[in-house]
């Protein structure tokens, strides 16, 4: 297709074919972000793993479809439209996603990219289109609309304002806020959540354990078993497959610091859990996405020793036979000390936890309740395909 834009020339939307195009469809984002400070060039070879139908485990119940915007010979802008069977099963609601949305600042440009996802996810019966989701909900989601002046946490995203004036003007409304909040290592557990831990800890039932490594599959098991169950209720939930959790243990195994990690157990059974991870983005900023010839060595180094400054908390819940007692709450209060503990002990200056819903008022509640507070909201789109 063809749209007859600026005076530098027509913009044309090309699918993506071939691993030559999909590097071309990774590196887009590098050219749009030159003068950008607070970007955080990803890790290429850890893109192409995660676009690679033999290398990541969605594909078993995903299908994506990706496109360059062009001009000339020029990658101006990309876009990704994705069908989700998970999802689909779960909430028979017709909705294809968007994901991988980057773009100049010209409207021509993101005219184009939607109207070419929109028109393959109309092409297989979706009545609705949501995102951007990168692949999935479980992944990178939603467009930074507030808080533009740092850099993201990792798998976080990042985009200029002009991102949110665009998508709206091609008929995209809001259908979600996400939030992430920031938490200083400073700050002291207020007397309130205090009282409920020590409360907790009379009780007698309740024992609390850093990650074992000795037995990190099955103890990362327990952990995305506590979300997929303290989640399943929140909006557009889709829980891991067995694949994606085995997935995501190898993923995330050299980021892991057993310490910075929390179980909670209630009478021997996993109850909560709280995970913090180094933020891999501080520690990447400035490898330009490369890994060679010295990038693995200064990320290990920086990995291992430091001095890194945040973490970011990606996995916290609580199960759901807890949720509205004094005791999920106390739950909750009780692994997030427990993590700050140890973020103080190993010199870590703050953490983000993200991202959580605008909507789930008991998890932001228990969150600002402890001290942190929001700094970043990322919004989820949507539109009918009519």
């Amino acid at each position: 297709m063809s749209l007859k834009t600026t005076e530098d020339g027509a913009i044309r939307v090309e699918a993506v074919a071939g691993q030559c195009a999909m590097e071309r469809f990774i590196g887009v984002p590098f050219g749009l972000y030159d003068n950008d400070a607070n970007w955080v060039p990803p890790l290429v070879m850890e893109r192409r793993d995660h676009l690679n139908p033999r290398k990541n485990p969605w594909f078993d119940h995903g299908e994506a479809r990706y496109w360059l915007a062009l001009r000339g010979d020029r990658p101006v802008g990309r876009i990704s439209a994705q069908i989700d069977r998970t999802h689909l099963e779960r909430y028979d609601d017709g909705t294809g996603h968007f994901g991988f949305l980057e773009g100049e600042d010209d409207g021509a440009v993101f005219h184009a990219l939607f109207s070419a996802a929109e028109g393959w996810l109309r092409s297989r019966g979706m009545t609705r289109i949501r995102g951007p989701f990168s692949l999935s909900i479980n992944d990178e989601s939603g467009l930074l609309v507030d808080g533009f002046d740092t850099p993201p946490s990792m798998m976080m995203g990042h985009a200029p304002p002009y991102y949110s004036q665009r998508v709206e003007a091609e008929g995209y409304g809001k259908a979600m806020d996400l939030l992430a909040y920031v938490y200083e290592s400073h700050q002291v557990m207020p007397d309130g959540p205090r009282g409920l831990i020590e409360r907790l800890g009379q009780s007698g039932a309740v024992t609390l354990r850093p990650l074992d490594k000795r037995r990190y599959s099955q103890d990362l098991g327990i952990i995305l078993d506590i979300f997929n169950d303290a989640w399943s209720s929140n909006w557009g939930f889709v829980p891991f497959t067995a694949a994606e959790v085995e997935h995501l243990a190898k993923k995330l195994k050299p980021l892991i610091r057993p310490g910075l990690v929390c179980i909670a157990e209630v009478d021997g059974e996993p109850a909560a859990m709280a995970v913090s991870l180094p933020n891999l983005n501080e520690a990447i900023a400035d490898l330009g996405g490369a890994l060679l010839p010295f990038g693995w060595a200064k990320l290990l180094w920086r990995l291992k020793v430091g001095p890194l400054e945040t973490v970011r908390v990606p996995l916290m819940g609580v199960r759901r036979r807890f949720h509205g007692t004094w005791q999920g709450a106390a739950l909750a209060f009780a692994v997030i000390d427990s993590v700050h503990g140890r973020l103080m002990s190993e010199g870590f200056k703050r953490a983000e936890m993200s991202w959580v819903l605008e909507t789930n008022r008991p998890m932001r509640r228990l969150i600002e309740a402890v001290g942190a507070r929001p700094y970043k909201t990322y919004r989820v789109y949507e539109k009918a395909l009519t």
